[in-house]
């Protein structure tokens, strides 16, 4: 018995180890071939290493793309939709786990409803609400005679302001802050929007890292809402769409070896991040029970 006690934590560190390789591989085999040279991505045999490093994909893909005006379009959208997921999540989240109203379960329950259905259902709905949006874009009062916001940069972020896993993990966390506290701090003359920024918010701010890092990756990556907005008006276009047109004009020996040398460079912000607040995501998740 007590050999099989012993031999245990080796198999489950054998698992560990085997998961972080899967993880790992695709990651490198990405940065990998972005050093390939012409001919050399997708030829059989497979080779993982480049013949010799070519640095001049990232050269390529800098002179393919308008790398300033790019990234000046994702970091817009992705500080948009971040800010206000975590704003509207912590307030929409303390008033379902802390006030008392009719009809909140109600409400709680038509959050998770959002839940079920996939984001891009709801994109031909978004795009015609910018479009007659009124007084925008050369629209009258009544949304017609132009464009509507579909040429602005905020219509990249439109859909994604608010979002039901963010109110739900948020609600799910407040719910575990002591009620005396609060009533405390009630009694001593706070108001409610004090309690929920003095009180409140402090103790959740793991999970709020949490929940903004992953919204800022789902947002960075965004491609569909921001191909359907770029057809609108180019002038908006993100790093994901940039991307995938590069394949267009790039030599086609070099097509692959060019667009992982893209994607290497837009990835660089989100494993910046991800390093920066690497502890306080670790201890959100262990918090708030996500797997």
């Amino acid at each position: 018995m007590s050999r099989r006690r012993q031999r245990v934590p080796w198999v489950s560190y054998l698992l560990v180890l085997s998961g972080a390789v899967l993880m790992v591989v695709p990651f490198l085999d990405m940065v990998m071939t972005s050093f390939k040279g012409p001919g050399e991505s997708g030829k059989l045999p497979y080779r993982f290493l480049p013949k010799g490093f070519d640095f001049g994909n990232y050269r390529a893909a800098l002179d393919q793309l308008d790398l300033p005006v790019l990234f000046r379009n994702s970091v817009t959208a992705t500080a948009l939709i971040t800010g206000s997921v975590l704003l509207t999540s912590s307030l929409a989240g303390y008033a379902l786990a802390k006030l008392r109203f009719r009809g909140r379960d109600f409400i709680f329950r038509l959050v998770l409803a959002t839940m079920m259905f996939p984001p891009f259902l709801f994109f031909i709905p978004h795009f015609l609400i910018l479009v007659h949006w009124p007084l925008a874009g050369g629209n009258d009062s009544l949304g017609r005679g132009g464009s509507g916001l579909t040429v602005s940069i905020v219509a990249l972020a439109m859909p994604f302001l608010v979002n039901g896993f963010g109110i739900f993990l948020m609600r799910q966390f407040m719910v575990s802050v002591p009620d005396e506290i609060l009533e405390a701090a009630r009694l001593d003359g706070a108001g409610e929007f004090t309690l929920w920024w003095r009180i409140v918010l402090p103790q959740t701010r793991p999970v709020l890292v949490t929940l903004a890092l992953l919204t800022f990756v789902d947002a960075w990556n965004e491609y569909i809402w921001a191909l359907l907005i770029s057809t609108a008006d180019p002038d908006v276009m993100t790093l994901p769409v940039g991307i995938q047109l590069l394949q267009d004009y790039v030599d086609p020996t070099r097509t692959m070896p060019v667009v992982m040398a893209a994607l290497v460079l837009s990835i660089l912000p989100v494993l910046a991040l991800f390093l920066l607040l690497q502890k306080h995501y670790i201890r959100g998740v262990m918090l708030s029970g996500l797997k």
